[in-house]
């Protein structure tokens, strides 16, 4: 078994050689799973996988809650991934007391798991936490991964996070997105009088920390992709300025003064510029900046309204929104600008595109017959698909294994933050302390 030791919270670190864990296993449930991966996205038809998932064995006899709280999350963790189908407890056989003896397997057969999850959380001398986790292939009577880090124990979420992570990767040959964060806009107070703040929280919606103290209105905030720095637009005195916020400093910047109004900051694939719009009279156009050198170059130079850039994640293209021809639609360019391609051709108007960090989709939001669609389509315009469809949906963006599709929808009293998978189905509301809107997904912390 592999072990890892997370000091900080944005990395992990190996201590010892590679697990036993990276060894690739054809087995029955592999192939399954694999086939079930391709029709989640294609077909919706995926019959979720049973999984038992008990409660981790507490090393010390004041580990109980901690074994069981991690348990639980990667519990939650999974199921609301919608690829998986925890099993009751209540069904279990077998009690787990030892995990470096293997399970009888045939107690676990006989509830139908596919797979077992077993660990063990267990309070060293140093004061650290050990955590282990072994995932077992039922059918087959075989270890398919195991794992065990070293944290502080109030860290013991981001360890569940982690091993949610390992179990989803080993599965379903798909990288996981559990140990990721969210930033969005809270809101409180009468609708009128709306407080927004600035806020982050765990992908599952805990650990909720406010980053702003709600004085001035922000907006738009996103994630660099390659460092833990935020993006956002706020609207204090005067003219609208766009910020840099580091996440774990709590120092923020400002990029720039512009004249006029600024839109819809996003960073680069590599996090060393940022590219925007800027309003300029009736109309307003691209710009990106160099973080480093803050020099800025203009990439469109239209009498429209060009706003809402994405980059590809390769850097060499963006995705934007245009009323160029007349209505808002999605436009393709690259990304030192020129010509440009529209790609949306559907009926309605289109706005707030953003690449996929797969490459694969442009997810956007669709305006139509009195309703607000949260689509995907392929960079090239085709293959178009509605995930979800109703009153007032906006914002889409997507988790950092751009398989999972968050946004935000108002139904009259305030907004709240949905997730829905990319085919369509298993869709969920986020859990927030109040209204919730403007979601960015942060890529993993590790």
């Amino acid at each position: 078994m592999g072990s890892r030791s997370v000091f900080h919270p944005t990395r992990r670190r190996f201590i010892t050689g590679a697990a036993s864990a990276g060894l690739l296993l054809t087995t029955p449930l592999q192939k399954a799973l694999a086939q079930g991966k391709r029709i989640v996205v294609d077909q919706g038809s995926f019959q979720p996988i049973p999984i038992a998932i008990p409660n981790f064995v507490p090393g010390t006899q004041g580990d109980g809650d901690v074994s069981a709280g991690i348990s639980q999350v990667i519990t939650n963790n999974l199921r609301r991934s919608g690829l998986f189908n925890p099993i009751d407890q209540a069904a279990y056989i077998e009690r787990i007391s030892n995990i470096d003896v293997p399970p009888q397997f045939q107690s676990w057969r006989s509830i139908n798991a596919q797979a077992l999850v077993t660990g063990r959380a267990t309070r060293q001398g140093d004061g650290r936490l050990k955590a282990e986790f072994r995932l077992w292939d039922v059918p087959q009577a075989q270890q398919l991964a195991g794992q065990q880090y070293f944290t502080s124990p109030e860290s013991w979420r981001r360890i569940a996070h982690i091993i949610s992570d390992q179990i989803y990767e080993r599965l379903t040959g798909e990288k996981g997105y559990f140990d990721s964060r969210v930033v969005f806009v809270d809101e409180t107070g009468p609708k009128e009088r709306r407080v927004k703040r600035l806020a982050m929280m765990d992908q599952d919606g805990a650990n909720v920390r406010y980053l702003t103290r709600g004085a001035d209105l922000v907006l738009t905030p996103r994630f660099s992709p390659s460092t833990q720095e935020i993006t956002y637009m706020e609207f204090g005195q005067g003219d609208p300025r766009v910020y840099l916020f580091n996440v774990e400093t709590g120092q923020r910047e400002i990029v720039g003064n512009f004249p006029g109004m600024s839109f819809a900051p996003r960073f680069s694939p590599d996090g060393q510029r940022i590219i925007m719009s800027l309003q300029q009279g009736g109309n307003s156009n691209l710009f990106v900046m160099d973080l480093r050198s803050k020099s800025t170059t203009r990439l469109t130079d239209t009498p429209a309204i060009d706003t809402s850039p994405s980059y590809a994640p390769d850097g060499g293209r963006i995705c934007f929104e245009s009323d160029r021809g007349g209505k808002p639609q999605i436009y393709v360019m690259g990304a030192g600008g020129g010509a440009a391609q529209r790609i949306s051709f559907g009926d309605g108007s289109y706005s707030t595109p953003v690449w996929s960090p797969r490459g694969d989709y442009i997810a956007f939001t669709k305006q139509g017959g009195g309703q607000f669609a949260i689509g995907i389509m392929k960079p090239d315009g085709s293959g178009e698909r509605i995930l979800t469809s109703g009153y007032h949906n906006e914002g889409p963006t997507f988790a950092p294994n751009g398989r999972v599709v968050m946004f935000f929808r108002d139904t009259g009293a305030g907004p709240s933050l949905f997730t829905v998978d990319i085919s369509g189905r298993n869709e969920q509301k986020v859990p927030t302390p109040g209204f919730a809107s403007d979601p960015a997904w942060s890529p993993l912390l590790s």
